[in-house]
C-alpha cells in the first residue's frame, strides 16, 4: 500500500520554498521559490518512474503509460503555489499524494489498462494576479491572451512574468488537450472548513464544487449633520444596508449548502459626526446549485429594492464575477464512497466551498475530489495542519480510486 511516510516527509521537505521565518509558506507564481519547487517535485515524479514533461505554461507533467494504446489518462492534479503565508498542505497534498499514488502501482508491479498523470498546476490561487487557475485553465483551452494581461502589484503582467521563468506567452495554445485525451480528473485536498472535524470523521467525498458570485453594492443617501439633522428626515445609507446584510444572513441560512460573505464595506465620508451619504460593500454569495444560488440572489436584491425605495436610498447592484458550480461526477463519486469503504472508513458528502482546478474541466471530463479533515478548519495560514494519519488516508482512498478508474 502506500508509503504515509514518504508523503509526509515529501510535504515537509517541499515546504522549505517559500517558508516564512514567522512559519508558512510564501510560494507565489512566476518567482524563484516556485521554480525550485517545481523542479523538485519533477525529481519527485522521476522517482516514481514518471516521463516528466513541462507544458507552456509551466504545468510540470509526470505520465505513466497504460497497457491500452491511445486510451484516455486518468489525471491527478493540484497546485503547488501557496498565498502569502499560506500553509503547507493546500495543493502540495493534492500532487505529492498523486505521485505516491504512481509511485506503489509501480512497485506492486501493477499494470493499468489507461495511462495515469499527475500534474502540478500553475497559479491555482491566483495570489500574485488576482486571477487563478492559469495551468489548469490552459489544459483545457480557455486562457487566452487577454488573461496574461492582468498585472501584480509592481504593473508585472503575466505575459512578464512568463517570460521571466522562460516562457513564451505566444504559445498557451499548445497546452490546451483534446477532451479525448482525459478520461477523468481526481484530486485529494485538504477541506479548508470544520465539517469533517466536527463530524469526527477523516475522509469526505465532494458532492461539488461552489461557484462564487460577487457583487458590489453602493447605497447612496445624503450626508447631514449628526446633531442637526432630525431622525425622521434623514437619508442614511447605512440603515438599509444593515438590514439588508442581516437578511442576507437569514436568507441563506434557508439552504444547506449555501454561503454569503459581506468581505468588504465602507462609509462615506467617514466622519464620527456625519450621517453617511454613501455605504459600499461586497457579497460573496455560493452555492454548488447555480439555481439555488440564483433563487437566493433573487430573493435579496428584490428586499434591497424595496427598502431602499421606501427609505428613498438609490441603490446600484454591480456583478463581478458569476462562476458557474460545477457538480462533482456521480460516477467517481461512488467509486470513492466505494474505496472509503474498502478501508473501513466511513463514507461522507460534502460539498466544496473554496474554488480548486477541477472547476476549469466542468466541459472537458468528468471530475471527482476527495477532502481530507482540517484541523480547526483552518487554511490560507500558517497554522493550517492536517494529521499524518488522515493524510495516509486520504492517499489510501485516492490510491484504490484512481486504480479502479485506470483498470
Amino acid at each position: 500500500m502506500i508509503n504515509q511516510e514518504r508523503v509526509w516527509n515529501r510535504l515537509f521537505e517541499l515546504s522549505q520554498f517559500g517558508k516564512q521565518e514567522r512559519g508558512g509558506v510564501t510560494r507565489i507564481s512566476f518567482t524563484d521559490e516556485e521554480r525550485k519547487a517545481k523542479d523538485l517535485i519533477a525529481l519527485y515524479m522521476k522517482e516514481a518512474g514518471f516521463v516528466v514533461t513541462e507544458d507552456a505554461v509551466g504545468n510540470v507533467i509526470g505520465r505513466k503509460e497504460g497497457r491500452i494504446e491511445g486510451a484516455p489518462a486518468v489525471i491527478i492534479g493540484s497546485h503547488i503555489d501557496s498565498v502569502p503565508h499560506g500553509g503547507i498542505f493546500d495543493g502540495p497534498l493534492g500532487v505529492i499524494a498523486g505521485i505516491e499514488v504512481v509511485q506503489t502501482i509501480v512497485e506492486q508491479e501493477i499494470e493499468t489498462d489507461h495511462p495515469i498523470e499527475v500534474i502540478a498546476f500553475t497559479d491555482e490561487e491566483g495570489s500574485r494576479f488576482r486571477f487563478g487557475m492559469i495551468g489548469s485553465r490552459a489544459i483545457a483551452g480557455t486562457l487566452n491572451k487577454e488573461h496574461l494581461q492582468n498585472k501584480d502589484q509592481n504593473g508585472v503582467t503575466i505575459a512578464q512574468a512568463m517570460k521571466e521563468m522562460g516562457l513564451d506567452p505566444n504559445k498557451i495554445l499548445d497546452a490546451a488537450r483534446d477532451p479525448g485525451t482525459i478520461k477523468g480528473y481526481v484530486e485529494l485536498h485538504i477541506e479548508q472548513g470544520k465539517v469533517l472535524e466536527n463530524h469526527h470523521l477523516s475522509v469526505g467525498v465532494v458532492s461539488g464544487i461552489a461557484g462564487p458570485l460577487w457583487t458590489k453594492w453602493v447605497l447612496t443617501g445624503e450626508a447631514g449633520h449628526a446633531g442637526a439633522t432630525p431622525m425622521g428626515i434623514r437619508k442614511d445609507p447605512l440603515i438599509p444596508a444593515a438590514a439588508i446584510i442581516q437578511y442576507i444572513e437569514t436568507e441563506t441560512k434557508k439552504y444547506p449548502n449555501a454561503v454569503a460573505t459581506i468581505g468588504q464595506i465602507s462609509v462615506k465620508p467617514g466622519g464620527v459626526n456625519v450621517i453617511p451619504s454613501q455605504v459600499e460593500f461586497t457579497l460573496d454569495l455560493r452555492d454548488i446549485d447555480e439555481e439555488v444560488r440564483n433563487k437566493i440572489e433573487h430573493t435579496i436584491v428584490s428586499y434591497a429594492r424595496q427598502i431602499c425605495e421606501e427609505r428613498k436610498i438609490e441603490v446600484d447592484i454591480s456583478t463581478l464575477q458569476r462562476v458557474t458550480p460545477v457538480p462533482c461526477s456521480k460516477e467517481i463519486r461512488q467509486v470513492i464512497e466505494n474505496s472509503c469503504k474498502e478501508i473501513g472508513l466511513e463514507t461522507f458528502t460534502l460539498p466544496s466551498g473554496a474554488g480548486h482546478d477541477g472547476m476549469q474541466f466542468k466541459d472537458f471530463c468528468p471530475i471527482g475530489m476527495i477532502f481530507i479533515q482540517s484541523k480547526n478548519g483552518i487554511s490560507h495560514n500558517p497554522d493550517e495542519w492536517s494529521s499524518k494519519e488522515d493524510c495516509g488516508r486520504g492517499t489510501t482512498v485516492l490510491y484504490k480510486t484512481v486504480l479502479e478508474l485506470a483498470k
